[in-house]
């Protein structure tokens, strides 16, 4: 008796990106069927944290019962893709044949998530039919992004600014993707962004049919078209210590506390600190923009042009401040990054959400830990907060008596630990406005005039530390040691509230830091008796504090 004989004879493979395997399967030399594979690999990424990752989309055809597989570590909105680019590609035109379709996103060990891979899924499997014929170089070189509407529309996605950052990182030269998103890739130099509307535009496009034209956009003229109007200082009546710690803040970038009995101000005095903050370079703009587009937070806006200004509700859990999830999101610390977290009613907060806050007051960025990844965002922020210094609220106010016992008080605000508030830089008492204050013809000062002495500051670190981003507050233990050089007399002054305040290191450097801000804003290379005298005059609530506490 014969033997089975099963030969399997491999024919051809395909040139073109686009492979195409033609399988004859021969049993007792007798041709059975044909099996024709099909598969084909192109470009995209994901984002984790603030950073682009490049990932490969890769699609087989294949002869089988006709089913839809995405494999690859895909979250629920990548598994669900599938109905969503069928009916896409349906309603686009294109009928696909009865095979079997397995798309990998490898690497397969990195998690995906979102909708970005929707239009690379797409077009890896009409590359793969062999509806398109891209070129290797083409699918080398282009990163593909979008989520797909069922009539085969292309929409808006999250990250695209983080990812063109990081495109050329990544070996890439173009970045097709949707047109609401081609604006704020389009500031990123050297890459050429190609925003498309429909499936049916882009496949066009991808066969020469017809032409579109890279989007560019000028930040200079946008950042002066999207500039918004802030609020000013001359709407604040009196309130001249407060207003010359705020001037202060923004010149060192130096945290601040206010503490105030209800309707002094606190309030409006922080919503009014924006308008005297030195404008955002390039580099600040970028880093910022790309926190809001992982978090699908720019809306119509390109970018954010104007610094942040993050005002939580008290209610807010500690991953909803600091960041969080299954995958990790930015919080409104990293929000706030190189802009102002405004916390209002500081007391209200939980004791627990307030203490993480003081690593990133250190560090200026959040490390956010998971048992299979480890995410770090940038949360460079001022913090300004506001509280009422008891129960009641009038505890020290001229207007009101205060009736809460000492027991009430010291409940009240032992929520604020003393290493948070080390932290604090200025800490400042607002008074109520008195009825005279209020009708009195003397103009306020401006936050224009305020500004310019912001500026002058601003101009005095910049040529001191030699590059951006660096700043008073900022100054490692080694620079204060270089540029916070005392008077005589000052020196006195600083040893003498040194042990009577009990000041810890980190209170000690606070001091000199304020110190050398308040000696910028004057001009004055060497910090004198009356800069280190107001730097000392805003720790005075520490002891006021503690005197409660006790």
């Amino acid at each position: 008796m014969a033997k089975s004989v099963l030969q399997i004879f491999y024919i051809s493979k395909s040139p073109e990106p686009c492979y195409i395997y033609n399988i004859i399967i021969v049993f007792k030399n007798i041709v059975l069927f044909k099996v024709e594979i099909m598969n084909s690999s192109i470009c995209s990424a994901t984002t984790i944290g603030v950073d682009a990752h490049l990932v490969q989309v890769e699609a087989d055809l294949s002869f089988g019962i006709p089913q839809f597989y995405i494999v690859g570590l895909p979250d629920t909105a990548i598994k669900e893709s599938n109905k969503r680019i069928l009916t896409a590609l349906k309603n686009s035109g294109f009928k696909l044949p009865a095979k079997r379709i397995t798309v990998n996103l490898a690497p397969a060990d990195l998690k995906k998530e979102g909708t970005v891979f929707d239009l690379p899924i797409a077009l890896a499997i009409l590359q793969a039919g062999g509806f398109l014929s891209m070129t290797a170089e083409m699918m080398q070189e282009t990163l593909f992004l979008g989520e797909l509407s069922l009539d085969g529309s292309i929409r808006f996605i999250k990250g695209a600014l983080a990812i063109a950052c990081d495109a050329k990182r990544l070996g890439k030269r173009r970045i097709i993707l949707p047109k609401a998103n081609a604006a704020e890739a389009a500031l990123i130099k050297d890459m050429e962004i190609i925003g498309v509307d429909h499936l049916t535009e882009l496949i066009a496009y991808l066969r020469g049919e017809c032409a579109i034209l890279p989007t560019h956009t000028s930040f200079g003229d946008y950042a002066t078209a999207n500039a918004k109007e802030l609020f000013d200082f001359a709407d604040v009546k009196g309130q001249y210590q407060a207003k010359r710690a705020l001037q202060i803040a923004a010149a060192g970038r130096h945290n601040i506390l206010f503490i105030g009995s209800p309707g002094s101000g606190k309030t409006m005095l922080a919503q009014r600190l924006p308008s005297i903050m030195p404008a955002m370079s390039f580099d600040e703009v970028l880093q910022t923009s790309k926190i809001y587009s992982i978090s699908g937070k720019l809306g119509k806006q390109a970018l954010i042009v104007d610094r942040p200004f993050r005002a939580p509700h008290h209610t807010i859990s500690q991953a909803g401040l600091v960041g969080g999830g299954t995958f990790p999101q930015p919080g409104e610390i990293s929000l706030a990054h190189h802009g102002i977290l405004f916390l209002d009613e500081l007391t209200e907060f939980r004791r627990t959400t307030l203490e993480v806050l003081r690593q990133p007051l250190e560090s200026k960025h959040v490390c956010i830990a998971r048992a299979q990844q480890s995410i770090s965002f940038p949360a460079s922020f001022l913090l300004i907060a506001a509280l009422n210094p008891c129960p009641c609220g009038y505890w020290g106010d001229k207007k009101r008596a205060c009736h809460c016992s000492s027991l009430q008080v010291t409940k009240y605000l032992e929520k604020l630990s003393g290493p948070l508030l080390d932290r604090i830089d200025l800490q400042v008492q607002v008074q109520s406005v008195a009825y005279d204050t209020i009708k009195t013809p003397t103009k306020s000062v401006s936050s224009q005039e305020m500004f310019a002495g912001v500026q002058k500051a601003v101009i005095a670190q910049h040529e001191r530390f030699g590059h951006g981003n660096v700043w008073n507050a900022y100054m490692t233990s080694d620079l204060v040691e270089k540029y916070c050089v005392l008077s005589a007399d000052a020196e006195h002054v600083m040893k003498q509230a040194f042990e009577a305040l009990h000041l810890s290191m980190r209170g000690y450097h606070k001091i000199l830091k304020v110190a050398r801000t308040i000696a910028d804003l004057e001009s004055s290379p060497v910090i004198q008796v009356a800069h280190i005298q107001e730097a000392i005059m805003y720790r005075s609530l520490d002891q006021f504090l503690e005197t409660h506490r006790k």
